[in-house]
């Protein structure tokens, strides 16, 4: 039996909602995961995220196994021993970090140079296996190949059958029962490719599937594109992530076609640059005309920062660059981006999803 379990609860046309279960607890999915790449969200503890309703939560890594290194964290209680966290964590492969360090890729794995002190550093499949499972999280990603995009047919075509024939690697290489490891679904904007990775990914028996190289500056056109001939081919009881998706409208697109999970830096980036995640729209504190406005930033939240802030307050902290306006706005955006997925497993049991995510956009575009 895998570590990772995913049950149905409801469904609303593709749209479905269910409890993804793990060692550290249950996940009501479509859930989003914030991301703390290096054992930390951005500006917040592990209370505020619990405030916010974050159930799980995502790291990295690659950035973890070059510093602390992933003995140091196994040594002081694994990453949930380590970050003062109980509930469930996913972290990633490293893949998608790596490949901005244009590292040498070969059939072994990948080479390059730790942005850290730039000595050489090489991550192969088994070994991004062996990292995960000494860092204790719940669910590992195998390490995959992406490309950017736009990409060549062909070149899209090769870094999928690698990513297939290192997801049989990553297999060989699990040794911990008690953690699960996911397959990633490759295959560029190209859908032939992307039916021939779901297909030869879901053979292999995994219990949660990766869709990566997606968010990477494709289209929305492009994207919907690679779910739809994507998802079809994954097992009904197998976990569907998107990886990289956090956008409201990516997000609302992709939980239509029947995604469970997702992760993004969106609301915790835009939070450090200033700006403010709304039901009506974005909102950048850094405007001139919040000076003496007194309301908060979104009336219908219920997070700290709209319960106790103004807009006017927000905006001083920011341009003096005070720490808390970081927190505070972080607070902020996670809280609308988890109320977004609350909002939406609520429309899915209730099979109005249709009208919910509508709802959504138009209120954002103003409409």
């Amino acid at each position: 039996m895998s570590a990772i379990a995913w049950e149905s609860v409801a469904s609303d046309g593709a749209a479905r909602t269910g409890i993804m279960s793990t060692p550290h607890g249950d996940v009501a999915t479509p859930s989003f995961m914030p991301v703390g790449t290096r054992a930390t969200v951005k500006t917040v503890d592990v209370e505020d995220l619990r405030h916010v309703g974050a159930e799980i939560v995502l790291s990295n890594t690659y950035h973890l196994m070059l510093r602390p290194g992933e003995g140091v964290v196994a040594q002081l209680g694994e990453l949930h021993g380590f970050m003062a966290w109980d509930g469930p964590i996913l972290t990633d492969s490293g893949g998608y970090q790596v490949l901005s360090l244009n590292p040498k890729i070969t059939e072994d794995g990948l080479v390059f140079r730790s942005t850290y002190d730039g000595a050489r550093v090489e991550l192969t499949p088994e070994r991004a296996v062996g990292v995960q499972e000494a860092l204790g999280s719940d669910i590992a990603m195998m390490l995959d190949v992406p490309v950017p995009l736009p990409a060549q047919h062909p070149d899209a075509e090769a870094a999928m059958l690698r990513t297939l024939r290192w997801a049989e690697r990553a297999l060989a290489a699990k040794r911990r029962d008690d953690r699960a490891l996911f397959g990633i679904v490759q295959g560029g904007a190209e859908p032939d490719l992307r039916e021939a990775s779901a297909k030869g990914t879901a053979s292999l028996g995994f219990p949660g599937f990766g869709i990566g190289g997606l968010a990477v500056g494709e289209t929305p056109d492009e994207r919907n594109a690679a779910l739809d001939a994507a998802i079809p081919h994954l097992p009904t009881l197998g976990v569907r992530y998107v990886m990289g998706l956090g956008d409201t409208e990516g997000i609302l697109a992709a939980i239509a076609r029947g995604v469970d999970l997702f992760d993004c830096v969106i609301p915790t980036r835009l939070a450090r640059h200033g700006k403010a995640l709304t039901r009506s729209g974005d909102v950048s504190i850094k405007r001139a005309e919040w000076v003496v406005d007194d309301s908060p930033l979104d009336s219908a939240c219920a997070c700290l920062t709209c319960r106790r802030y103004s807009r006017g307050y927000l905006r001083h902290l920011y341009t003096t660059k005070e720490p808390l306006a970081d927190r505070l706005l972080t607070l902020h955006n996670l809280t609308y981006t988890l109320d977004l997925l609350r909002g939406a497993r609520s429309a899915v049991a209730e099979g109005r999803f249709s009208a919910f995510a509508e709802g959504v956009i138009g209120a954002r575009m103003g409409d």
